[in-house]
């Protein structure tokens, strides 16, 4: 009976994780959307494009901060200690450095003022070095907190930014005063994480010869798979932005909103069970893996059954030509959610290259859409759709076959 009352218990408690940590992410992705559509009313034409074009390329610079989160919370997860202030550092400040040394050239590329390219290089410095403190709380189970640091770093990313358009500034002002912010919650994030907690006897200075430091190629494992999911993502959109023509790339666009959210609706499943996975836990492995296909396959089923009414939501009567294709841009966002999961998982576990699976897939796609797939939307959906099914058997494979004596 006392079992059944803690499992009970314990089933709250991670239910009410679940619903914070998402609600943190419907916060964040909020306070994202709020800066364009208050740019759009405060800005110039001009001034907004250079806008979203830097923020284009923040959310592509803060890839390591998410790699240096994963790698930091696996390793904790394991160890119980991490010792990553001086390699969350060194992160931070080689993705500022590369950031800085590209800002001539991103400036003259992209037609961008170069002090806004400097601004991102700050700004991305502050971005990744957050990703040590969520690691931390990630790799704890503290998710509560874990919630409360993500809604604190978004209104650091973003608060900036919207009190800066709000006062009517240009984009450089704006930028800066989104810079400070950011940095400025960086001892709130600390505060949140508290003062790292070591097992007795293990750690640097401890006797426990099992303890491992985390390493520097363990964050690169796991930036490198972070880049590798980003990538994949968003092939098939600039592959249609390529290939097809301008009112057409506009409806695959409309319809990857339906990818978008089938493949990032179960993303909290991933971020809870990755401190497990971490320590080799396969029955949560087995939960987490049907929750994102019961997910998956409800979002599917919707969109097969609501296909009119989700292309209207996403993009206008416009488009409502496309409401058949609905159930299998789901479908893709589906599949890629259960594959980054296997991902992670693989992380997690210390695999090596575990993002090579979809660096492969990437160049698969590529080069079935530029030679096999007729030039319509349904050509390159198709291509879209069977590398995600090829990716996830892949994966599945990967990770789930039985481990070698």
């Amino acid at each position: 009976m006392t079992q059944t009352a803690g499992g009970g218990t314990a089933v709250v408690r991670l239910g009410a994780a679940g619903v914070a940590v998402t609600v943190a992410t419907v916060l964040t992705n909020a306070l994202a959307y709020v800066v364009p559509v208050l740019g759009a009313r405060r800005l110039t034409p001009a001034d907004l494009g250079a806008l979203a074009t830097v923020l284009a390329l923040a959310a592509i610079a803060a890839v390591p901060g998410f790699g240096l989160q994963i790698a930091v919370a696996a390793h904790r997860a394991r160890q119980g200690a991490t010792g990553s202030a001086r390699l969350a550092g060194r992160t931070a400040a080689l993705t500022a450095g590369v950031t800085a040394l590209a800002a001539p050239a991103l400036s003259w590329a992209l037609r961008l003022p170069l002090a806004l390219t400097l601004l991102l290089a700050a700004s991305t410095f502050a971005t990744v070095l957050a990703g040590r403190r969520l690691g931390e709380l990630q790799g704890d189970q503290r998710f509560l907190r874990l919630a409360a640091a993500m809604t604190v770093l978004a209104a650091g990313r973003y608060g900036g930014l919207v009190v800066g358009l709000t006062l009517g500034w240009d984009p450089v002002g704006c930028l800066l005063l989104g810079t400070l912010t950011g940095f400025l919650v960086l001892p709130v994030l600390a505060h949140l994480a508290g003062p790292v907690r070591t097992t007795a006897g293990t750690g640097p200075d401890g006797n426990d010869p099992a303890y491992d430091e985390l390493r520097p190629r363990q964050v690169l494992t796991a930036c490198a798979a972070s880049l590798a999911m980003l990538t994949i993502s968003y092939a098939d959109l600039i592959l249609a932005r390529q290939l097809l023509t301008a009112d057409a790339s506009g409806g695959y666009a409309v319809g990857s909103v339906l990818t978008k959210g089938a493949l990032w609706a179960p993303q909290v499943v991933t971020l809870l069970v990755l401190p497990r996975l971490a320590r080799g836990d396969r029955r949560a492995r087995t939960r987490a893996l049907g929750l994102i296909l019961g997910c998956g396959a409800v979002l599917v089923g919707a969109s097969a059954v609501a296909g009119d009414l989700a292309f209207r939501l996403a993009g206008g009567a416009d488009y409502l030509h496309l409401a058949g294709e609905a159930p299998l841009f789901a479908a893709v966002g589906a599949l890629y959610a259960v594959v980054f999961m296997l991902v992670n998982d693989r992380v997690a576990t210390g695999a090596r290259w575990a993002g090579a699976p979809l660096w492969a897939a990437t160049g698969v796609l590529g080069v079935a859409a530029l030679l096999l797939a007729p030039r319509t939307v349904e050509g390159v959906l198709a291509c879209s759709l069977g590398t995600a099914a090829l990716t996830t058997a892949a994966m599945a494979w990967l990770t789930l076959r039985p481990a070698r004596p």
